[in-house]
Formats: structure tokens, C-alpha cells, sequence
């Protein structure tokens, strides 16, 4: 292995999902790519596996059907020639309803195909400062080491860069009552712009003691976080007192409910999360309560009896930066187009949205050091869906999103049941998909030598 560095080559930095990746879609457009990965040499607290792509957590991608936006997204990805998607299914153990794999075969599968690539030269060594290479892919992950996050901190501005991770739930819209819920501002300013959920004093109490004894995510070494006050979870706020809620993210004040006219005992709020207003985030509700804890808590408020929850609420050690801030749609930098970022420092969640964004920064990676501009997919589709969500989201309220219905445009039609409305999504959007894959992905020829079969 070479100690310099090709000043041709596409630099790109993490051995993860989303680097290995981005490696191969360059690579298959004929980029001579040196991909950098750190271990063995040093690991993160959560890695253990010499091998790249390593799964940390779970080794489920989640749910293979069409009326899913990520099964959506994986048949995107298949027909885009991804290397993640082929090393799944190559891996691919039984779990019903959803795609999980072998995780060591799924990562050996991937590094054999990385190391076999005459175009890759990996590289396993730490980076600790941005490269001044012509053209740069920053897929670091969301444990990124310390010493790589200060020179990112550098360039992102350290008020983008964020080292935890408080994620509220987000309700569907379509599952929200409002024969109980209401819209409006707090005072009436601003407009109607949060839903209104009321409780009694009775309703708040018993939420109160439900949410002190429910079950919580145990704390692992590499999640483990100082809480600021401004994103403390709400059964920690509960445990400092019964009435800590009431004065903090559920206070009442200001919001009259418009069926008695005077302001309830307490009020969760709900603020709108996409442009489309189908997705509606809830205020304040960060928390470590397990996911079934979360559901059958949070559909005890009144208004949220029957809700569908596009992400559930977490807290755990995350590195990402603000995306709708720092980078424009093709995954650049604004202040420096030759860097691209990809993965979940980018601000998606999931392994899936990962790989995406990582073919993705690949191709258009490979397309900038071609001299074209990255053409971007169509916004109706689960690939087009995820830039939206990184270029679009509100920045001051920015936070990690797996992929989900409510990022994609509606359909004209909207009088369709849920269930025939996402299929129609998916339809849509692979529809759209085809032309743009013929436009920027090769179907023969030496620049995908190496495919995997």
C-alpha cells in the first residue's frame, strides 16, 4: 500500500455503510477512490469487527414492503446497483416482514468486494484532518472520533455540529383527532401553527406516574451523554417533581381551548415537522423510554388515542452536522463544494438512509471530478425524499430522520386510504426513479467492473 495519495483519486473518509458505498458507485463510474477506514488500528466504543460496514446495533433493515417508505427506498437502491442492497440480500436471514441479515457475512461480504475492486485502494488508517484533496467524502458516522470532529467542527461552524442526539416523537397527521385536538398559536401569535392536545389535571396526574415508572433504554458507554436542560428527557423532568412538566414543555398558558374557552390543566403541542404539514413533531417530548413505552404512553393523551408515529423519541451520543445549514442538495459543503458528506453525520437515521446517502455523494462525487453537475433525483422519490429532508428541514429544529411517507410530495389524489396512498408513493416514485438512474448509472461496460453477481 502506497503512503501518498493519488492527487487523482476521490479521497473518501469512514469505512462505514455510507463510505463503502460511495467507494463503489464512484468507482463503478470509473474513480480511482483510496477509502480510508481506521480500524483495526483504533476502534470506536461501539465497534468491534475488523471488518468495514459494520453493524452496530440491530442487523434488521427494517421492513421490505412497499407500504414502508424504507422498502421503498431498498428497491431504489437494488435498482441502482447499490453494493449494501446486493450484500443484504446475499445475506439475508429469515424475519418475516422485514430484511435482516448475517452480520458478519453481511460486513465480509462488503469488505471483500471493497478490497477486491481494481479502482479502491483501502487505506486502514485514522484521518485527523481534513485532506486538501481535490475531491473529498466525509462519511465519519456518527461516532466520529474526536479528533476528526474538530476540523469538521472548523468548517461547519461549532454551533452546527451536534455530539448528542435528542429526538422527539412525530406523529402522522392523518392520525391525530381533532374533535380533541386544536390549531393554534400560543397568545394567537404567529397563526395557527401548533396542534393542541388538552388534559385535565386528573389526565396530566396519571400521565405523570405512568411516565416515572415506565421501562427506559439502558444507557451504553458510547451513548452516554450529559443532559442540557433545554433537551432533558420528559421522564427525567417528571422525576424532579409532579408539576415540572406543567411549567416546561406542557404548559398551558395562552391556549384556550376552543370547547370551553379557558386553558386546560396542561397541553402537549405538536409542531409541523414537513412542508406538506403530514408529519407533526412533538414539542419538547424528547425521551429513553423504550419504543412499546413510548406507544402506549404517548396514545394516552387526548387527540393522540389512535396515533401512528413516523419516529418514536430518543437520546443517545451522536455526531451530526446541521445539514439545511451546511450543505446544499447534492451533499457539498456551501462553504467548500469539494467536500461531500454522506451517512448518518449528514443527519439521516438508519442503515438503510446511510447506504443512500452514500451512493448518492458517490455519484455525484464522481460526476463533479468529471466536470458535470451531480444531477439530482427526483424529488418523488425515497432518494429524492431524503435530500429534501437535509436541504428543507428547519434548521433551528433539525434532527436525524429515517425515511418515511410524510418526506415525499403528496399525491394530487388525496381521498385514497393510507395504505393505497403509500403504494401509490412507491409506484410514483419508482416510476420517477428510471429515467434519472439511465442518466447518471452505467448498464455495461468497464466502469462497473466488479459488480457484484
Amino acid at each position: 500500500m502506497s503512503t501518498t495519495t493519488p492527487s487523482s483519486a476521490l479521497l473518501i473518509i469512514g469505512g462505514g455503510l455510507a463510505g463503502c458505498e460511495a467507494a463503489w458507485q464512484a468507482a463503478r463510474q470509473g474513480q480511482s477512490v483510496v477509502l480510508y477506514e481506521m480500524k483495526p488500528q483504533h476502534y470506536s466504543p461501539a465497534h468491534q469487527s475488523p471488518h468495514l460496514a459494520e453493524l452496530v446495533c440491530s442487523n434488521s433493515l427494517r421492513g421490505t414492503g412497499m407500504n414502508n417508505a424504507v422498502g421503498c427506498l431498498k428497491e431504489e437502491l437494488r435498482r441502482c446497483g447499490s453494493l449494501f442492497m446486493a450484500a443484504a440480500d446475499a445475506t439475508a436471514v429469515p424475519a418475516g416482514g422485514a430484511l435482516a441479515v448475517d452480520r458478519e457475512a453481511f460486513a465480509g461480504y462488503i469488505t471483500e468486494h471493497i478490497e477486491n475492486h481494481p479502482l479502491i485502494e483501502l487505506r486502514r488508517q485514522e484521518v485527523t484532518a481534513i485532506p486538501s484533496a481535490e475531491t473529498v467524502i466525509i462519511a465519519s458516522g456518527p461516532l466520529t472520533s474526536p479528533a476528526l470532529s474538530e476540523p469538521i467542527a472548523a468548517l461547519t461552524g461549532r454551533e452546527q455540529l451536534y455530539f448528542y442526539d435528542a429526538i422527539a416523537p412525530i406523529v402522522e397527521a392523518d392520525s391525530i383527532d381533532f374533535s380533541i385536538a386544536w390549531r393554534a398559536s400560543r397568545y394567537g401569535r404567529g397563526g395557527d401553527d401548533y396542534v393542541n392536545c388538552p388534559l385535565t389535571r386528573e389526565e396530566y396526574l396519571a400521565f405523570v406516574t405512568a411516565l416515572k415508572s415506565a421501562e427506559r433504554v439502558p444507557g451504553r458507554p458510547f451513548e452516554k451523554l450529559i443532559h442540557f436542560e433545554g433537551c432533558m428527557p420528559i421522564e427525567e423532568m417528571a422525576d424532579r417533581g409532579d408539576m415540572t412538566l406543567a411549567f416546561g414543555p406542557m404548559k398551558p398558558v395562552g391556549l384556550p381551548d376552543p370547547r370551553t374557552g379557558r386553558d386546560p390543566f396542561a397541553v402537549v403541542q405538536l409542531r409541523q415537522d414537513d412542508r406538506h404539514a403530514t408529519l407533526f413533531n412533538m414539542v419538547g417530548f424528547q425521551t429513553k423510554l423504550t419504543y412499546p413505552e413510548q406507544r402506549r404512553l404517548l396514545r394516552s393523551i387526548p387527540g393522540l388515542q389512535a396515533a401512528r408515529f413516523a419516529r418514536l423519541g430518543s437520546m443517545h451520543r451522536n455526531t451530526f452536522i446541521n445539514a439545511p445549514t451546511c450543505l446544499n442538495r447534492s451533499l457539498q459543503l456551501k462553504s467548500d463544494p469539494r467536500l461531500f458528506f454522506a451517512g448518518q453525520i449528514t443527519g439521516v437515521e438508519g442503515y438503510v438512509e446511510s447506504a443512500a446517502t452514500g451512493l448518492l455523494a458517490g455519484l455525484f462525487a464522481a460526476a463533479l471530478r468529471r466536470g458535470k453537475e451531480p444531477l439530482l433525483p427526483p424529488a418523488t422519490t425515497a432518494l429524492g425524499a431524503l435530500l429534501g429532508h437535509l436541504a428543507d428541514a428547519e434548521p433551528e429544529n433539525f434532527q436525524p430522520m429515517n425515511v418515511n411517507y410524510g418526506l415525499f410530495p403528496p399525491l394530487e389524489d388525496r381521498r385514497r386510504k393510507r395504505t393505497e396512498r403509500r403504494l401509490a408513493m412507491a409506484e410514483r416514485a419508482l416510476a420517477d426513479l428510471e429515467p434519472w438512474r439511465l442518466q447518471v448509472l452505467p448498464e455495461h461496460g468497464d466502469a462497473d467492473q466488479g459488480a457484484p453477481s
